[in-house]
């Protein structure tokens, strides 16, 4: 662990922070922070998968000349998100902007690709 990561912000200076912090805490600190990192790697790598699949939905989508967007599937996958994320004792208006702001990429690619563009 770097020492800069025990600053708290007070302008007091890390060094003097990290002197006053208890081993314990900046181990447990550590350990959170370690977790942290495994789940946000993971949450990338799922991200990535996702849109794997999505590119493949965008080319099925223009071979056939469909429209990139989907609104009932949009609704009702925000729906079923929102309700996931209140199941896991999460915002589901912050699950639902997520969504949104990948919806709005997905449908950003799916025009793309049915420009022909990619």
């Amino acid at each position: 662990m770097n020492i800069s990561d025990l600053d708290n912000g007070t302008g007091t200076g890390a060094a003097d922070d990290a002197a006053s912090i208890d081993e314990s805490v900046t181990a447990e600190l550590a350990r959170l922070r370690d977790s942290i990192d495994n789940i946000d790697a993971a949450v990338v790598h799922m991200l990535a998968e996702r849109f794997k699949c999505t590119q493949q939905v965008g080319h099925l989508k223009a071979r056939h000349q469909l429209p990139p967007a989907d609104p009932s599937r949009e609704a009702s996958q925000i729906a079923r998100l929102r309700q996931l994320a209140e199941n896991a004792k999460l915002d589901p208006a912050f699950a639902e902007k997520l969504l949104n702001f990948i919806i709005a990429e997905v449908i950003r690619h799916h025009e793309t690709i049915a420009a022909g563009e990619e």
